[in-house]
């Protein structure tokens, strides 16, 4: 009987599969203004510069690039980490109050939240002392 249900989803998601094509069917109005082109231009340049910074400083193409990732992740992992803590607190104090596995699996979270966060700061400098110091 599984195996009929998921042979029938498979199916049922074959079908249900559109195809967008990118045509502008729209002449004369822009879908892109020239002033988010620009915006988006400059952005480009900024990280292309930036990328360019961080190969200069690390003497390496690929040592520039995985830093310059490093600091991305750096960056973007701390509100992702207050966010993940925040559903941990809600698993683990709210909902937790009646259900004692509920307030386990919370607790879980947050530490394995915690922990992740904690490496994600940490790894860039790990990663500049190992290069820079020990390479050369």
């Amino acid at each position: 009987m599984r195996k009929v249900l998921i042979v029938f989803a498979i199916i049922i998601s074959i079908m249900g599969i559109n195809c967008a094509y990118a045509a502008n069917t729209n002449v004369g109005n822009e879908i892109i203004s020239e002033e988010t082109k620009s915006q988006l231009v400059e952005i480009k340049d900024k990280e292309l510069q930036s990328i360019e910074d961080y190969n200069e400083a690390y003497g390496s193409t690929t040592y520039g690039l995985v830093a310059y990732i490093l600091n991305k992740v750096r960056i973007y992992s701390i509100p992702v980490a207050f966010l993940g803590i925040a559903i941990a607190a809600i698993y683990q104090y709210v909902i937790g109050i009646r259900k004692l596995d509920v307030r386990d699996k919370g607790f879980g979270a947050m530490i394995g939240i915690v922990t992740m966060l904690i490496i994600c700061q940490v790894l860039p400098l790990i990663f500049a002392i190992v290069v820079k110091g020990w390479r050369g």
